[in-house]
């Protein structure tokens, strides 16, 4: 199992180097999330110019708010920046997101995801796309020098329709806020059968989950429910919640000692993850400094 650290915090003279540490420190991969701030692929065609051996990973780049053609030139510029060393990850979001903040419909989701990947697959490939689909349509051929093609993606993909897809179409799917038994009962089975039967191989399963090493364990968790609250009111990290039967975010966050930590990581090992992305949330201190120490043990 891969081990790789996810981190959106800071400017993006920060990030590059918070990546310069993942890297320096042996760590496969290094993600950013694609939220409401700063351009994951802008930040990572930096990073990927910068810092020269880590693989870059998105998590995830919405969909909706990007024509296809326009995040196949990003992603190839930042594959080219750093020597095709990008994952794509995209993904929905959430019907409050898109219909209430963009203002775009969210009818039909997988279907548009469908079309979407009809459109952005070729042009990552360095090919054409040549689509008039219900939801959009799509007649480009980005052309960026350098870049190292097929560009791989993997889809935030949580029920069974979406798996199914991520399974037909792309390397995989990434997670967030679906713990070890989920995964282990459902997304790696899921994904595994559904790529049998289409015939694409082995899928990458990236899954991200906050942790923290620290000898207060109920003040920790406390601080991880408020921190990431928000995921427990999102139907479909809730529907993954409520899966692994727990009440909210902080019950599947990896916090404890030393040891306990390690166990909850390994138990993604033995669930099918192929990617463990470590989400470290506490302010630096000895505390943080250990929770970095047990994660570079399984680098």
């Amino acid at each position: 199992m891969r081990i790789g650290i996810f981190s959106g915090d800071g400017t993006v003279a920060d990030l590059v180097e918070t990546a310069r540490r993942v890297e320096a420190d042996g760590f496969d991969s290094f993600w950013l999330p694609q939220i409401f701030g700063t351009d994951a692929l802008s930040a990572h065609t930096l990073i990927g110019h910068l810092v020269p051996r880590i693989e870059l990973g998105t998590a995830v780049v919405p969909t909706y708010p990007r024509h296809p053609g326009v995040l196949a030139g990003q992603a190839l510029t930042a594959s080219a920046a750093s020597g095709g060393r990008l994952t794509l990850g995209i993904g929905l979001s959430h019907k409050l997101v898109i219909e209430n903040m963009f203002g775009y419909s969210y009818d039909k989701p997988v279907r548009h995801l469908r079309e979407y990947l009809s459109a952005l697959l070729p042009m990552l490939a360095g090919e054409g796309s040549d689509v008039d689909g219900e939801t959009l349509s799509s007649h480009l051929a980005p052309a960026v020098p350098g870049a190292v093609t097929p560009v791989p993606v993997v889809i935030a993909a949580l029920g069974p329709k979406m798996l199914r897809l991520a399974a037909e179409r792309a390397a995989g799917t990434v997670t967030w806020m679906t713990g070890p038994r989920t995964l282990a009962d459902h997304t790696v089975p899921t994904i595994t059968r559904e790529a049998d039967a289409a015939g694409t191989g082995p899928m990458r399963v990236v899954a991200a989950l906050p942790v923290a090493v620290t000898a207060d364990e109920t003040g920790t968790r406390e601080r991880a429910g408020r921190m990431f609250e928000v995921y427990g009111m999102l139907p479909s990290y809730r529907a993954m919640l409520d899966r692994e039967g727990v009440a909210g975010p902080a019950d599947v966050a990896f916090v404890g000692s030393e040891a306990q930590v390690a166990a909850s990581i390994e138990s993604m090992r033995d669930a099918g993850v192929t990617d463990f992305v470590a989400v470290p949330f506490q302010a630096p201190g000895a505390e943080a400094d250990a929770t970095w120490s047990v994660l570079r043990s399984f680098r």
